[in-house]
């Protein structure tokens, strides 16, 4: 048998066209595009729900891509998708046993080589908090447990727990600890990776479970404080901050640019003020303009309707005697609704700026 006709029984040679090349490999999809991807496939009520969650500038270049992303192949948006479900399986693992259990449970649902891969690719957007184990635990029971630590312990504990957790636990203790504890934290920069160690397995001692432990990383800071103090309780907020009048100004000063308070309402432009007013109860914007500032009480009634002003003036002087503490979660409520709008972009709140301007 000729060559020729082994060809022909193999259907090779002749003129047929060469075997065609597999694909290239797709390249692998930036962090930022996966999130507008993933955001993408949300719904607009969810989506804004966790817009709302994000600082104003990532809420931007997140926008700023889902303008750009177009058109998405399912293969794309099922690789993301994978991906996620991967990742937060994985934190859920690690926030119960620490990264040695997250690694076993995957292996075993898994295998040992995707185990590692998700893990890996983890840790470029995860890494182990210090006392982890701390932010499931109860409230009461941190200031039980921490209230009679040192102030710099206190500090370091704090600063790597949660905004939200920080400000309640901070709450519970007696006003001097509350300024001296704030303002270690605002002190705060970089702590070394020992000094961390030592602290956790003192606690863990005490807790009856070991901490995790992670890489020297920046913690604490006067961003740290602020993001404490702008959800704490109005009285614990004017606690610290009038400790810091006298013992640090020029730290006060700084904590002060970077957060608002309600009498900075006068700084918000009309209309972003007008936004902030119709989210607000008429009740708490009456019981939140008790006692301030005419100034503050101007700008409010300025950017009112003409029956609007009458009515909140009316309001107010049938409210009578209000406790302070009363005013002040009102207002807090004000604030809460103001940061809110601008955590999703609808206002933007300048800080710290001190630039004159003539006209």
């Amino acid at each position: 048998m000729s060559i020729a006709s082994v060809e022909a029984l193999l259907g090779v040679g002749g003129n047929l066209p060469a075997p065609i090349a597999p694909p290239p490999p797709r390249p692998e999809m930036p962090g930022l595009r996966k999130a507008a991807v993933f955001l993408a496939q949300m719904s607009k009520e969810e989506a804004g729900v966790l817009l709302s969650k994000l600082r104003p500038r990532e809420v931007e270049a997140l926008t700023r891509e889902l303008m750009r992303l177009g058109s998405v192949e399912s293969e794309d948006v099922d690789g993301v998708m994978n991906e996620f479900h991967g990742l937060m399986t994985a934190q859920h693992f690690i926030g119960r046993g620490g990264v040695d259990f997250a690694r076993e449970i995957l292996a075993a649902g898994l295998g040992e080589d995707k185990a590692g891969d998700i893990l890996s690719r983890l840790n470029v957007v995860y890494t182990e908090v210090p006392f982890a184990s701390l932010r499931n635990a109860d409230v009461r029971q941190l200031v039980t447990f921490l209230k009679d630590e040192h102030a710099q312990i206190i500090a370091l504990v704090l600063a790597h727990l949660t905004a939200a957790q920080s400000a309640e636990v901070l709450s519970g203790f007696a006003p001097e600890q509350q300024a001296e504890v704030a303002h270690r934290i605002a002190m705060m920069d970089r702590t070394s990776p020992e000094m961390v160690r030592l602290v956790e397995e003192e606690l863990g001692r005490r807790m009856g479970s070991l901490l995790a432990h992670q890489d020297m990383t920046t913690v604490g800071g006067v961003e740290t404080l602020v993001e404490i103090i702008n959800r704490s309780p109005r009285p614990t907020e004017r606690s610290i901050l009038e400790w810091l009048d006298n013992t640090d100004p020029e730290l006060a000063e700084q904590v002060r640019s970077q957060m608002f308070v309600f009498e900075d309402i006068v700084t918000i432009d009309d209309r972003s003020l007008q936004q902030v007013l119709r989210e607000v109860e008429a009740n708490d914007l009456a019981t939140a303009l008790k006692g301030v500032r005419p100034d503050v009480r101007d700008k409010v009634v300025r950017n009112l309707s003409e029956r609007a002003a009458e009515n909140l003036s009316e309001e107010i002087e049938l409210l009578g005697p209000v406790r302070t503490r009363t005013v002040e979660e009102a207002q807090a409520k004000v604030v809460g609704i103001i940061r809110t709008l601008e955590e999703s972009g609808v206002l933007t709140l300048t800080r710290g700026q001190d630039d004159e301007f003539v006209a």
